[in-house]
């Protein structure tokens, strides 16, 4: 039985995990300090909620800030729902975890850039197409020594 360790699954699983655990303790505490969200979303993931005037005006993703004035922010396991003001009109959101494609706290200069699965299928694509390594040298190109260059001709 062979089976294979699928890491970019396992990293945004933890990603996505450390998401809902900041978003949860803001939810229960507040936020601290400086601290301020960017989150950007694919809006026509399954599942995310926006208003009818919000997903018009954002077909492809949209970015959501979380800092002054928010409310309602419920965490769950699949998902945040959050109440954001939009030009003096409150709107509830609904976004899934796995609809996130960045979470930036820009106060720490912290940052999560969540591939799409299409972006995962590529970098598959692309990690399928390099040729195999066997383990015998006459397969493996001639190694060359070091060169060593001196910068000195190149100062003024």
């Amino acid at each position: 039985m062979s089976r294979d360790i699928d890491y970019g699954k396992l990293m945004h699983a933890a990603m996505r995990g450390l998401i809902k655990t900041v978003l949860a303790d803001v939810a229960r505490d507040g936020l601290p300090g400086a601290h301020h969200f960017f989150i950007t979303f694919d809006t026509g993931a399954p599942g995310v909620e926006i208003a009818d005037w919000l997903a018009d005006r954002y077909p492809d993703e949209m970015t959501i800030v979380m800092q002054h004035w928010f409310e309602n922010l419920d965490v769950g396991d699949d998902g945040f729902s959050i109440t954001l003001n939009f030009g003096d009109s409150p709107e509830p959101l609904y976004v899934p975890y796995d609809a996130i494609k960045t979470f930036v706290d820009p106060s720490v200069e912290f940052g999560l850039r969540l591939e799409s699965t299409s972006d995962e299928d590529d970098l598959e694509d692309e990690l399928d197409a390099l040729p195999e390594l066997d383990d015998d040298e006459e397969d493996l190109p001639p190694q060359r020594d070091a060169e060593v260059v001196s910068l000195d001709k190149f100062r003024k």
